[in-house]
């Protein structure tokens, strides 16, 4: 089981928490944002792959921002991904 932390970039929430086991996602903590809809999006990718997340949330925008949460979720699965 690997735990990483991953610091946001142009999003309310300031960094995001992920473990995974065995290429699965068993959980994901935002420190920071909009707590309900994070505590969801975080609930929601439990159990699924990195990159399966990763092609659903990365194109995600808020309001007018280049990026949002699930888009830096996407992130950080990316690095760890990449790292790992």
């Amino acid at each position: 089981m690997m735990t990483f932390s991953y610091k946001t970039k142009g999003v309310c929430s300031q960094l995001i928490e992920i473990t995974v086991e065995d290429d699965i996602i068993r959980s994901v903590k935002f420190v920071g944002g909009c707590n309900g809809n994070l505590k969801g999006i975080g609930k929601l990718v439990e159990g699924m792959h990195p990159q399966e997340v990763i092609e659903k949330l990365k194109d995600i925008k808020c309001g007018f921002k280049n990026t949002s949460c699930p888009a830096q979720l996407a992130c950080a699965l990316t690095e760890y991904l990449e790292e790992s």
